[in-house]
């Protein structure tokens, strides 16, 4: 079984618009809708700007499992042309493109989506929308804060949450894979059909009209008698099996199709009124080019009659772009504050570790820390300022041992060195130990300097130089007792 597609592309500029700003491509491999904003100075650049980033992957030479990658490159490199064209030129600042594009490789369709062009599936007479819009109603509808219903009339129903060419980074894109099932017949629309025509009328006109041309026609029409309040374009295809003859042309409609020939009118009268010229001086080569051949070096567009409406559509486009653009900044600028916030309270928290002191045992000898008996992660919130030689901690009777160990926290250097020259030295066991005498009342924060100590000691310390009890303090202690 061979699978191929019998399709018809059509687009119109409807009752109040004055001028298309969709753009619609029909090809054996590629079907592909846009509709751009961004006023009459930016939405007809936009969205014929992405159909030419996309048109060069129509061809039968691309695997299956390559399609979605080759989509995914495509309008990446479209997306970063629109912000590029916005940022260089502010007459096109605001400008924007939704974007539903199927391609296929065998009985495989990959599709990726942004902003609120719908995609249809008519199989087995059922109807189904294959796409979500990226719009902010219908969010509201996905939360139930709005039904369908209400959706369809709301003020906001165009505020688009995703398009091309909105802002910096990477586009996000709905994708999917899909069987190409004989029989099955696909519509791509902008909102400009789907807005004022309900689903079932899409619906039954998909089911019961035979030429994907006539039911092109026929929804046109429909959203003409509905009042027609913007650009209408669809892209119409059947999925066939064993055609003998396969449909192998290409239809561009919409601003793509206008561009395109105002191209090649461009360039048939410098022809005319110069020497000749090699073809790739006239015409672009590359989906790059082409797509900078759009908005250098052609006539301008005829001026509409009555831009009021058009003014409107650019305003508003403009003025949800400097929402996003805020709302970027203000969730940039918490973040910043956020990670500020944390390091001056992990610094803070460091200081404070950094004030206290404990005495415990390492190695076999009574050691003071700075710090407190924490780690974070791998980075440990204490070390080692002084150990003592004498006494060895076998000497220590069991109390002030069980102590040690579970560490004894104090309030300064000068109160651990008071702590372990009375408290420790008073606990040690040689059969004549004396009463353990009460731990030391904490000092305030500056430590006083410490009277040079009756007993002779020779302490080591890691850190600074410091008296530690020596042999003649443990045999004076001995004695006393």
């Amino acid at each position: 079984m061979t699978i191929s597609l019998r399709y018809a592309a059509r687009s119109d500029v409807g009752l109040v618009r004055a001028s298309n700003q969709d753009s619609g491509y029909a090809g054996p491999h590629l079907m592909l809708l846009c509709d751009g904003m961004g006023g009459p100075a930016g939405g007809d650049i936009a969205s014929a700007v992405a159909v030419e980033h996309l048109v060069p992957l129509d061809a039968d030479s691309h695997q299956a499992g390559d399609l979605l990658d080759l989509l995914r490159g495509a309008v990446q490199e479209a997306h970063a042309d629109l912000v590029s064209l916005s940022s260089d030129n502010p007459d096109l600042a605001g400008l924007g493109t939704t974007c539903i594009a199927v391609m296929r490789s065998g009985n495989k369709l990959a599709m990726v989506h942004v902003g609120d062009s719908r995609a249809y599936l008519l199989r087995d007479g059922e109807l189904t929308q294959v796409t979500t819009d990226h719009t902010f109603v219908e969010y509201l509808v996905e939360t139930g804060r709005l039904t369908r219903d209400q959706a369809r009339r709301h003020p906001q129903r165009s505020v688009l949450l995703r398009v091309l060419g909105d802002a910096e980074g990477e586009v996000q894109l709905d994708e999917s894979i899909r069987e190409a099932v004989p029989g099955d017949r696909w519509l791509l629309c902008s909102d400009g059909l789907s807005g004022p025509v309900t689903a079932e009328t899409i619906g039954e006109v998909l089911a019961n009209v035979d030429d994907p041309g006539q039911v092109g026609d026929q929804l046109i029409d429909l959203a003409l008698r509905a009042g027609g309040p913007d650009n209408i374009t669809v892209v119409v295809f059947d999925v066939v099996d064993d055609d003998p003859q396969p449909q192998t042309d290409t239809q561009i409609v919409g601003s793509a199709a206008n561009r395109r020939a105002r191209l090649q009118q461009a360039a048939a009268g410098r022809h005319s009124q110069s020497p000749p010229e090699p073809v790739e001086s006239v015409e672009a080569t590359t989906p790059a080019a082409k797509a900078a051949a759009l908005v250098a070096g052609l006539d301008p567009a005829p001026a509409p009659t009555d831009t009021t409406e058009e003014e409107a559509v650019a305003a508003q486009a403009r003025t949800e772009l400097v929402r996003r653009r805020k709302r970027r900044l203000r969730s940039a600028l918490a973040s910043l504050i956020l990670i500020l916030t944390l390091l001056g309270a992990g610094v803070l928290g460091y200081q404070w570790t950094q004030s206290q002191y404990y005495v415990t045992t390492l190695d076999g000898q009574i050691a003071i820390y700075q710090g407190i008996p924490q780690t974070v992660g791998p980075i440990s919130l204490s070390h080692v300022v002084q150990t003592y030689t004498e006494p060895d901690v076998e000497d220590l009777n069991e109390q002030i041992l069980a102590k040690l160990e579970r560490t004894v926290q104090q309030p300064s250097l000068a109160a651990a060195r008071r702590y372990v020259r009375t408290t420790v030295m008073d606990n040690l066991v040689d059969g004549s130990e004396a009463a353990p005498a009460p731990e030391p009342t904490p000092t305030p924060t500056a430590p006083t300097p410490q009277p040079t100590p009756s007993r002779s000691s020779t302490p080591t310390s890691s850190s600074s130089p410091a008296r530690a009890l020596g042999p003649t303090a443990a045999g004076q202690q001995g004695s006393t007792a």
